[in-house]
C-alpha cells in the first residue's frame, strides 16, 4: 500500500496508520493485509530472499546492514532449530517510530516476521518489546491471539505445511538490550549483557542457534516488497538508499511527529517544510540524528540528504531515524552532561572503556563548567572519546561520545570560551 501528499512523505509503512481499528484484523485484511503471506507461501524461500536483496532494503535499527544478505547467511545454516527475532526494544531517546507502528498497524509486522520466518525456514518468532510500551504489547498480543485465530499463525498456515510460533519478550527498561547480543542474553532469561562477535547471531544467536534479528521498521517493509515487487520498493528513494525511512522529529519544531520520507529528502525539508521550522523563528543552534547516541551537526549542513552514501562521505552514522532541533536558548556543554549522565546510568559495566571513560568524561565537562579545566583537560576529553569509541565492548559505549567528539569537531568554542587562557585568542 503506497500513498504519497504534497508535504513530501511517501507512505509505503504508514498508509493505514490513523486509518484502520489497530485492533481490529478484518479492516488489515480489507485493506490489502496477508495478501503478501499469501503470495509469499507460494514461493520459494530462495526467491523470497532474492527478492529482499533486490530491493535493496538495508536495517533501519541504525548499522543499516542489508536485510537479504541477514536473511540468506539464516537460510543457507543447515542447523536447526532457527528463530527470528523483532527487535522493538527502542530504547534510543528521540525515536518512538517502532512504537508508532507497533500501536497504529500491528497486523503489518506480524505479516512481515511470518513472511521472514517462512523464508528462512524458521519455526519460531520472538518480539522484544521495552516493558515501558504497555499500550504496544496490548495491542500485539490481541494481533498474535487474531492471527491465529485466523490460520495466519500457528500449524499449516494457509494451508500451507509450514508452522510458526510467535512470542512476546518484555524488557525493563535496559538500554543496553537493544544491542542485539544483550537482547538476546535477555529471552533466553539471564542479565542483558553484550558478548563477543563472530560469531554473528546469523550463525549463533537465541540457544546457539541461528538467529535473524531486525528492528520493528526494516520488517514491517516485507509485506510491501512481496506484493508489489522489488523494483516498486527500489524505485523509491535514491541509488544508494532504497524505499523510505520514517523520521522522528522532536525538539524545538512546531509540528513534532514521526514522518515518512523518501531517502534523499533534505534535512532541511523535514525540519522546514514538514516540521514547519522552529517556534517564533527562533534560530537552531544544533541538529542531533540518531538520538542521544548519533552526532551533532551545524544549522549550515541542513542541505544534507538522507541518504547512506551521503552521511558516509560526511563521516556520520545515519542512525535510527531521529532528527533533535535544538533552537539558539540551549547551551551546547549542558545538553553534552545531560547525554553522559544519560550513558553512565546506561552503562552496563561490563567493559572498563565505556564504565570508566564515561566517568572520566563527565569528570572533565563539570569542570569546564566550573571553568576550571585547562587545554590539556579539553585534549584528555578528546583522547578519552576516541579510545571508548575504538575499544568499548560493544555499540553503546562505542557510540556513547558521539555527540561529544561531533561538538568538538563543530562546537569547539563552545568548550575553549569557558577555559582560561584559551577564550582569549578564541
Amino acid at each position: 500500500m503506497k500513498t504519497e501528499n504534497s508535504s513530501g512523505q511517501v507512505k509505503i509503512l504508514t498508509g493505514r496508520c490513523k486509518n484502520i481499528d489497530p485492533g481490529s484484523i478484518e479492516d488489515y485484511i480489507d485493506n490489502g493485509g496477508y495478501e503478501a503471506l499469501r503470495k509469499a507461501l507460494g514461493m520459494k524461500p530462495e526467491e523470497l530472499v532474492e527478492e529482499v536483496k533486490k530491493s535493496g532494503l538495508r536495517g533501519r535499527g541504525g548499522a543499516g546492514f542489508p536485510t537479504g544478505i541477514k536473511m540468506e547467511s539464516v537460510l543457507k545454516t543447515n542447523e536447526y532449530p532457527k528463530y527470528i527475532v523483532c527487535n522493538a526494544d527502542e530504547g534510543e531517546p528521540g525515536n518512538f517510530k517502532d512504537k508508532y507502528l507497533l500501536e497504529n498497524d500491528p497486523h503489518q509486522l506480524l505479516e512481515g516476521i511470518i513472511i521472514a520466518a517462512y523464508a528462512m525456514g524458521t519455526g519460531k518468532g520472538y518480539i522484544y518489546i521495552r516493558g515501558e510500551y504497555a499500550e504496544s504489547i496490548k495491542l500485539i498480543t490481541r494481533a498474535i491471539e487474531k492471527a491465529g485465530a485466523k490460520g495466519y499463525i500457528g500449524k499449516n498456515i494457509m494451508g500451507s505445511g509450514f508452522d510458526f510460533e510467535l512470542e512476546i519478550k518484555s524488557g525493563a527498561g535496559a538500554y543496553i538490550c537493544g544491542e542485539e547480543f544483550a537482547l538476546i542474553e535477555s529471552i533466553e532469561g539471564k542479565p542483558g549483557r553484550p558478548k563477543n562477535k563472530p560469531p554473528y547471531p546469523s550463525l549463533s544467536g537465541v540457544y546457539n542457534k541461528p538467529t535473524l534479528i531486525n528492528n520493528v521498521e526494516t520488517i514491517s517493509n516485507l509485506p510491501f516488497i512481496i506484493n508489489e515487487g522489488s523494483g516498486a520498493f527500489s524505485s523509491i528513494g535514491t541509488q544508494s538508499s532504497k524505499g523510505t525511512r520514517l523520521v522522528c522529529l522532536s525538539g524545538n519544531v512546531r509540528k513534532k511527529g514521526v514522518y515518512e520520507v523518501p531517502f534523499g529528502i533534505s534535512l532541511w525539508d523535514i525540519i522546514y517544510k514538514l516540521g514547519e521550522g522552529v517556534p517564533e523563528d527562533r534560530s537552531i543552534k544544533l541538529i542531533q540524528l540518531g538520538g542521544a547516541s548519533g552526532p551533532c551537526i551545524t544549522p549550515g549542513m541542513l542541505n544534507m540528504k538522507i541518504d547512506y552514501k551521503e552521511f558516509e562521505e560526511e563521516g556520520i552514522a545515519m542512525g535510527s531515524g531521529a532528527v533533535i532541533v535544538v533552537d539558539e536558548r540551549f547551551d551546547v556543554l549542558e545538553l553534552m552532561k545531560r547525554i553522559m549522565r544519560f550513558f553512565r546510568h546506561e552503562s552496563c559495566g561490563k567493559c572498563t572503556p565505556c564504565r570508566e571513560g564515561i566517568r572520566q568524561i563527565l569528570r572533565i565537562l563539570y569542570k569546564i563548567g566550573a571553568g576550571s579545566a585547562t587545554e590539556n583537560d579539553l585534549e584528555l576529553l578528546e583522547t578519552l572519546c576516541n579510545v571508548m569509541y575504538e575499544t568499548s565492548f560493544c555499540g553503546l559505549g562505542q557510540a556513547a561520545p558521539t555527540a561529544i567528539l561531533t561538538t568538538l569537531k563543530y562546537f569547539r568554542e563552545e568548550y575553549t570560551r569557558l577555559i582560561p587562557g584559551i577564550r582569549e585568542v578564541v
